[in-house]
């Protein structure tokens, strides 16, 4: 769709209500004249508030939709920055609901951390009830989606509490699988292709762990959490999983540990031997992600197991001992339905797991059910999958603990962490809310270094592909210098190491 700004240039907020309302629309920024289908969006202020005005054009129609704010003057030029974006953004909204376009699950929320939001205004001093009624006013968030955010925000201000300001999250990438899933875009290779690339990506590992070891050891920083990822950690063999677990043993204090994850995600590569090891260095809580129960909905996604594989694999977990369990379903699957769902959801709350995950589908760009088209259920459906969710979930005894948003998701939904009582994952909202650090060690690892004075904060990316992470391992030892330069700039020199 065509796209003209007058009084701004915030290209970035109106993209983002672009995707939001007309998803199968790409911004164009034509010369000349404004003609056609289009959107102009203009930006004044007056003596005391600031308009935005957008004018959509549809099918020679016009459509108006209009948001006014004041912006106190004392305003930092970073919040009065984020009103104008955000009046951007509700006059879009509002010229679209205007023209007939359906009203989003969220509202006019475009972000992927909707939670923070509500989490500020409480923060700010409102009680629930007042920070709730303006989240909603502001948003049109509806109040069911906006409960969901209040579940969510109360255990991110716990986690809050309890961290310092040397307090790090450690992430461990395993870029492998057995074999790729259709919707899966992360960067992990299929081992029937890259078996050869586990052995020196393993050696590459172990050099980014000591460059990182080191950093950590300088600054006195304090590890309360790994998370094994990837791909499916699992992939290695018990003793390559000995090897790693033991060198980070070595290299780090984890002495202040609250928690010890690791992604059994692909049932096909859990084994009695490799459990065992992964307890004997404290590992205590696994995720054993289905995504479905339907052996038809899994063939069609390309996993290599069955419904009753799932099964052998936790009886397998419990029998062995010790492990929290989480399993991950996914809203809005090829070949699924919201009956086929909620089966799968009964089925995975028989095997009673600590935490349960709720994904929508994300089409990303790169999965192969982008690329082939496949046919997926409608946004309706995924409603209505994720309603039955919720209630399924409350009713035997979860509660939401962390949720986030992607771009392309079916319907415009949520992912949406549940747990039991006393299993909340700390590292999920960590990363999630950016609470802490997180400090990454494998191919693709993004290192999100977090200022706790709301300062800029800082990405460092390690090379995406296996057999480009092991050429350039170099490389990314040497810029783990910069979470040093970055950490001195604050950390009170009576902190330090």
């Amino acid at each position: 769709m065509k796209l003209y700004f007058k009084g701004h240039d915030y290209k970035y907020a109106a993209e983002q209500m672009l995707l939001t309302m007309f998803p199968q629309e790409r911004p164009e920024y034509p010369q000349g004249a404004p003609e056609g289908n289009r959107l102009e969006l203009s930006l004044g202020a007056g003596s005391r508030r600031t308009t935005a005005v957008c004018s959509l054009y549809l099918g020679g129609q016009l459509f108006r939709g209009r948001a006014s704010a004041e912006i106190p003057p004392e305003s930092e030029e970073l919040e009065a920055d984020r009103i104008r974006q955000r009046l951007i953004k509700n006059a879009m909204y509002r010229a679209a609901l205007k023209s007939g376009v359906k009203k989003p699950a969220w509202g006019a929320l475009t972000g992927v951390r909707p939670g923070k939001l509500l989490e500020a205004k409480l923060s700010s001093g409102m009680d629930e009830e007042q920070a709730l009624r303006q989240f909603i006013k502001e948003y049109d968030v509806s109040p069911e989606r906006a409960a969901l955010c209040l579940d969510t925000g109360r255990e991110t201000m716990k986690a809050a509490a309890s961290l310092g300001i040397r307090d790090v999250c450690l992430y461990v990438g395993i870029p492998f699988c057995p074999t790729r899933c259709a919707y899966c875009s992360f960067v992990s290779q299929s081992v029937e292709k890259s078996m050869k690339l586990i052995e020196p990506f393993h050696a590459a590992l172990h050099k980014e762990l000591k460059a990182t070891a080191e950093q950590i050891r300088e600054l006195g920083l304090r590890v309360v959490s790994i998370y094994m990822g990837g791909g499916t950690p699992t992939t290695l063999s018990a003793g390559q999983l000995d090897e790693l677990c033991s060198w980070l043993e070595e290299e780090l204090d984890l002495s202040a540990l609250r928690e010890y994850t690791v992604e059994a995600g692909r049932p096909d590569t859990i084994t009695e031997d490799k459990l065992q090891v992964l307890r004997s260095y404290g590992v205590d809580r696994l995720s054993v992600n289905p995504q479905t129960m339907e052996d038809s909905v899994l063939e069609l996604i390309g996993r290599r197991h069955t419904a009753e594989d799932i099964i052998k694999a936790l009886e397998l977990v419990r029998k062995v001992g010790g492990f929290a369990v989480n399993m991950d379903m996914i809203a809005g699957l090829p070949g699924d339905s919201a009956t086929g769902f909620q089966s799968s959801l009964e089925k995975v709350l028989s095997l009673e797991p600590e935490n349960v995950t709720v994904h929508t589908l994300s089409l990303k760009k790169g999965s192969r059910i982008t690329l082939e088209g496949s046919a997926i259920p409608s946004a309706e459906e995924v409603s209505a999958m994720l309603d039955t969710a919720g209630e399924l979930l409350r009713g035997h005894g979860y509660a939401p603990y962390y949720l986030y948003r992607q771009k392309f998701m079916s319907g415009g939904f949520e992912n949406l962490g549940w747990t039991k009582p006393g299993y909340v994952n700390l590292y999920n909202i960590c990363i999630m809310e950016e609470l802490c650090s997180i400090l990454a060690l494998g191919g693709g690892g993004s290192t999100k270094l977090i200022r706790p004075d709301h300062g800029r904060n800082i990405r460092l990316m390690a090379p995406k592909y296996p057999l480009e992470y092991i050429e350039h391992i170099d490389k990314t030892c040497r810029d783990k210098i910069r979470i040093g330069e970055f950490y001195r700039e604050f950390l009170p020199r009576e902190d330090r190491a």
